[in-house]
């Protein structure tokens, strides 16, 4: 894809800057700058959070290349924005500018060769933090923006009650993870299965009233999709099971459909604070779920 560079001159830069595909080599530098974009007040991400952008970045390489996009200039990789494509579902999981370079239009220009990976696509899907620039560009690009919340803290002891019905799911239960994914949200996880696994197990509940799954990650909670409130709470209960006593979680990006969710996080002690937006484009927000930050 080196050949596809777009030349995008914009009258505030203050030299060449162009938007360009992703290549493998710009994953490390990638990484940072999501960082500083992320972060602007400093602190950095850990060892082993770093870590895990970085496998992520390579993951959307191979699944999505045509969905990744760098801008850069003469003194590196400026930003960054990658897009998914999951069966007719168009998902944004990063759109990052270096705080250095911000208000030069490098945003628009991203999201612009990252909305084009998604021509044909149905439906659209993104989370998005509280910045007053990028939710414009969101809501001009047709995007319906529900705000969210977030439940974090640690979990009280005891507070969990004992879940029947769940167990840790394996590769046979891919196809009811997927069967409840299509009738949630429209679309499934198919491609990003093996990678999501690698950041804790797969949980799952299959019952007379209900089906659903949950996965894992030392950083959160989701995604999580299920046909019914009820095994949404067994799941999220189950989740929070998990987590080591004393450590910080998180579930994020929870809408006004989500009360099941509130409810769990209230009963286990975590708090309930504001996040930012779930964007979403000719789809009403899934229910019961709970939204992988980077997948959707």
């Amino acid at each position: 894809m080196d050949d596809a560079i777009l030349e995008t001159p914009h009258a505030r830069w203050s030299r060449p800057m162009r938007i360009r595909p992703m290549r493998r080599t710009d994953v490390e530098a990638v990484e940072r700058v999501t960082d500083r974009a992320f972060r602007p007040a400093g602190g950095g991400r850990s060892t082993v959070a770093r870590h895990r952008w970085i496998k992520r970045l390579a993951h959307f390489l191979d699944v999505d290349p045509g969905g990744c996009w760098v801008a850069e200039d003469q003194a590196g990789v400026a930003g960054v924005a990658v897009a998914l494509r999951r069966d007719e579902m168009w998902v944004l999981s990063t759109l990052a500018v270096d705080p250095a370079h911000q208000g030069r239009g490098i945003g628009k220009a991203l999201f612009d060769a990252a909305v084009a990976y998604g021509d044909g696509c149905l439906r659209g899907m993104l989370c998005a933090m509280p910045n007053h620039a990028a939710l414009r560009r969101y809501r001009h690009a047709g995007f319906t923006l529900y705000p969210t919340l977030r439940l974090s803290g640690t979990v009280d002891p005891g507070a969990a009650p004992d879940v029947g019905g769940v167990r840790v799911g394996s590769q046979s239960d891919l196809d009811l993870v997927d069967s409840v994914d299509r009738r949630v949200r429209g679309a499934t996880h198919r491609a990003d299965h093996a990678f999501l696994a690698t950041g804790g197990p797969l949980l799952v509940c299959d019952i007379l009233t209900g089906s659903g799954y949950v996965y894992l990650d030392q950083f959160g909670v989701g995604p999580l999709a299920a046909t019914s409130r009820a095994v949404a709470q067994r799941l999220l209960w189950a989740a929070l099971n998990t987590v080591p006593p004393g450590e910080e979680l998180s579930v994020r990006h929870l809408t006004s459909d989500q009360e099941w969710a509130l409810d769990v996080g209230l009963a286990a002690g975590l708090r309930v604070e504001t996040d930012g937006c779930l964007a979403l484009r000719h789809m009403r927000p899934p229910a019961p779920y709970v939204p992988s930050v980077f997948f959707g």
